[in-house]
């Protein structure tokens, strides 16, 4: 048989941003052998009539730093279309790590991206020391999916800086030097980049800053200055611009990212892109200042979700409205059919709702202080408090907020939202989005997301497991802003950009177009039933520890180098995905 595999009749919608043309593609050996008129025989045809057939999706920003050591599939990203996983972002990862620095990055992992240390520990091999020894583990292990390690910046610094790095010290000249050259080292090994995080909003899960949110200058040029002469590579960096809310402040923090994507002598860097409420303008700053940047040969571009960035709200999950509240302190540990019985009770009830909530953020706590700001504006919180729904809803009318429900029903703001975290057994997930809603709409990500520089990003798959889902974004970009949206983005181009703008922005050459020589990494999608399915909590992590996961419909099949991964939206249990090398 001259083809291993052949999918007839789909619209081809081949990643370049070309119109989608109905057609025939062949793979021969994991390759892409023809595209268009495909007339020989193959061992498998799969009748792609009525669907789409798009390249494989590039995630360029998850955290399955830890999951990969112990987990083969790579979900939820691999039921989205993801066939290729970008690991390491915002500064934190499990390498390079000396034995007495693990529970180090273990707490760090906990609380920045909200995975159980338990699982964690338990899960994680810890087969190697240095960032080489890390990627030659993964990669010994089966994935279903590809993936790319980038270099994170917090484990560095403890490698080299042991316990000062975590006190808030300086690095010395000695110390960068040292970090340049484990940087170095880390990229010649096939690392992809390196990455950094600059926010109050990420602490260890004792509540400390990450060793890396206030690194000066120097360390930040030293470290970009590794790259210089290599032929691969990206950086990325998040950062709340110390939380600026004009430009006095803003504009110092930005001076800093572009020196250090300067000293990088031509290799790209991203920039997180959000809306805050607090600093509404922000965001136009940092497109204005990525556009100057560009404009003088410095190659910048922003990450922008597909969605707003929030979190879900429930019982089980890592975070609700009443967990600082004494009555529900007392229950707090029970099964959760035990608490919601507990809570139903009326003298409870009538109990809570005329308590206030003690502090959850601070002396040791890893909650980001926000939470206790939300907590002390109830009424605020509750014009941006959605149910999500089984079908849910990223995009909600503020006519649904659970504000107006209280308004409607006439009972106190609070009372409506503890009717609602009971609805379902207490398995409700109520959505708060936090950024990018300041218009309770999705009208100035639409901007962001149209922007020439942005590249789709910031799902997180892997991380925040107790809190969010957003490694469906994949999914949701195509759904929501390429068919349901009035104001929405033609499907070529959405297409286009999470296959083969990250694709080429991570350099890779090899993926993210459907032609002939490219890597046979396939979806077959069909778009008029494409749709995300309510998220669930899970128990299947080490130790026991849950998650949430999030399924989608209308993925006919996901193809990894020609093998066929899922089957209906459900994993088939097939590992063709292979650790990515840069530089190979």
């Amino acid at each position: 048989m001259p083809y291993d595999l052949k999918i007839t009749g789909a619209t081809i919608v081949d990643g370049t941003g070309a119109a989608g043309v109905a057609g025939d593609v062949a793979v021969k050996d994991g390759v892409v052998v023809a595209v268009g008129s495909c007339p020989d025989a193959a061992r498998e045809t799969i009748d792609g009539d009525g669907a789409t057939l798009t390249p494989g999706f590039t995630d360029i920003h998850t955290h399955y730093d830890g999951q990969a050591s112990w987990d083969a599939s790579l979900a939820p990203s691999s039921v989205h279309g993801v066939t290729t996983a970008v690991m390491g972002s915002c500064g934190v990862g499990f390498a390079p790590v000396r034995p007495t620095d693990r529970e180090t990055l273990v707490r760090l992992m906990e609380g920045v991206e909200d995975i159980p240390g338990t699982a964690l520990s338990e899960g994680i091999t810890w087969e190697w020391e240095t960032f080489g020894e890390y990627m030659d583990a993964l990669g010994r292990r089966p994935h279903a999916i590809d993936f790319a390690c980038q270099v994170p910046h917090d484990a560095v610094r403890v490698y080299v800086m042991g316990e000062r790095a975590v006190a808030d010290q300086a690095a010395t000249p000695e110390d960068v030097a040292a970090m340049q050259a484990v940087l170095r080292g880390a990229l010649q090994a096939g690392a992809v980049g390196f990455s950094t995080g600059r926010t109050d909003n990420h602490r260890t899960s004792a509540g400390d800053a990450t060793p890396a949110s206030e690194a000066e200058r120097a360390e930040l040029i030293g470290l970009a200055a590794a790259f210089r002469g290599l032929g691969h590579g990206v950086l990325q960096a998040v950062s709340d611009f110390d939380m600026a809310t004009g430009p006095e402040r803003f504009h110092p923090e930005f001076d800093l990212l572009e020196a250090m994507a300067e000293a990088a002598d031509g290799h790209a860097t991203s920039l997180s892109l959000m809306e805050r409420d607090h600093a509404p303008d922000q965001w136009r700053w940092i497109l204005e200042r990525v556009e100057k940047a560009h404009a003088k040969g410095i190659p910048m571009r922003v990450q922008v979700a597909s969605r707003p960035i929030g979190v879900l709200l429930g019982l089980e999950a890592t975070f609700h409205p009443f967990m600082g509240f004494p009555a529900y302190k007392e229950i707090h540990a029970l099964p959760l059919a035990e608490r919601v019985a507990a809570l139903r009770d009326p003298a409870r009830k009538a109990r809570m709702l005329a308590e206030k909530s003690d502090k959850v953020a601070g002396d040791g706590s890893s909650i980001p202080p926000l939470a206790d700001v939300f907590l002390q504006n109830i009424d605020m919180v509750a014009m941006r408090l959605y149910r999500l729904g089984e079908t849910p809803n990223y995009e909600p009318a503020l006519k649904t907020c659970l504000y107006a429900e209280a308004l409607g029903r006439k009972v106190p703001i609070l009372e409506a939202i503890y009717d609602a975290l009971l609805e379902n057994d207490g398995k409700t997930l109520l959505y708060f989005p936090i950024y990018n809603y300041a218009p309770n709409d999705l009208s100035h990500l639409r901007e962001m997301l149209a922007h020439p520089l942005a590249l789709p990003g910031l799902s997180d798959g892997g991380a925040h497991v107790g809190t969010i889902c957003d490694a469906s974004m994949p999914t949701f970009l195509l759904q929501h802003w390429g068919r349901d949206r009035a104001e929405g983005f033609p499907l070529e181009r959405l297409v286009k950009m999470q296959a083969h703008d990250t694709a080429r922005y991570m350099g890779f050459h090899d993926r993210g177009t459907i032609a002939v020589g490219q890597k046979a990494d396939l979806n077959l999608i069909d778009m008029s039933r494409l749709r995300l399915r309510a998220p669930r909590l899970v128990h299947d992590l080490p130790a026991g520890g849950q998650r949430l996961m999030q399924e989608a419909e209308g993925y006919l099949g996901t193809w990894v180098s020609g093998v066929r991964i899922t089957e209906g939206g459900a994993l088939t249990g097939a590992t063709p995905g292979r650790l990515v090398r840069g530089g190979r």
